[in-house]
């Protein structure tokens, strides 16, 4: 595939924000020709399903409803949030699932990672699993508002399907539990203390 690789000859720096870093690159392609790459740079991040499981076995989802500036609407997601400096995913994981619902999980399963924009930015995205929650006090941040809200997975794949969920890691999430639930995708779950 070295036909496809592309070769950084110069970069420039477009914008650094508190949160984003924007670049623009100069590259040669295989044939030898030069063209420029404009790409955000993120810290990645994380996503967590969280599961909630009633007596006789049903399965409700944690999701939550937020306000999203740039597209100026009201999105359900589930609960996300960027990795702090030096931070490991599966801390950043249980950090948002804390922070957002007051949720703890006693049981987690890493399922995978997602690219959300690969062709403009660097952001990796990782796919966890909870189940075994304990209810606590949400820890919000000071400029966040957001609803959590519980749903069933039939109701989730039926928004996803009438375009009211059209965020790609929660749309992406229902993928996940589509294959979960139907026993084709496997997910190694493990306890915490």
């Amino acid at each position: 595939m070295e036909h496809l690789q592309e070769k950084q000859v110069g970069s420039a720096e477009l914008c650094k924000g508190s949160f984003l870093h924007v670049l623009r690159d100069t590259v040669e392609l295989s044939n030898g020709a030069l063209t420029t790459r404009e790409y955000v740079v993120h810290p990645g991040a994380v996503m967590v399903v969280p599961l909630i499981e009633d007596a006789q076995g049903e399965v409700r989802l944690v999701l939550e409803r937020q306000f999203r500036y740039p597209l100026n609407r009201v999105m359900v997601e589930f609960p996300a949030g960027k990795k702090d400096p030096g931070e490991e995913p599966f801390q950043c994981a249980q950090r948002e699932l804390r922070e957002e619902t007051g949720y703890l999980a006693r049981f987690w399963a890493h399922a995978g990672v997602m690219h959300p924009v690969a062709a403009y930015s660097t952001e990796v995205i990782d796919i966890w699993f909870a189940k075994g929650l304990t209810a606590g006090a949400r820890q919000l941040d000071a400029d966040e508002l957001l609803d959590v809200f519980t749903a069933t997975p039939a109701e989730l794949l039926t928004w996803c399907r009438e375009g009211q969920v059209t965020d790609a890691k929660t749309l992406m999430a229902a993928l996940w539990l589509q294959n979960v639930f139907s026993g084709a995708w496997t997910l190694d779950w493990f306890e915490t203390t």
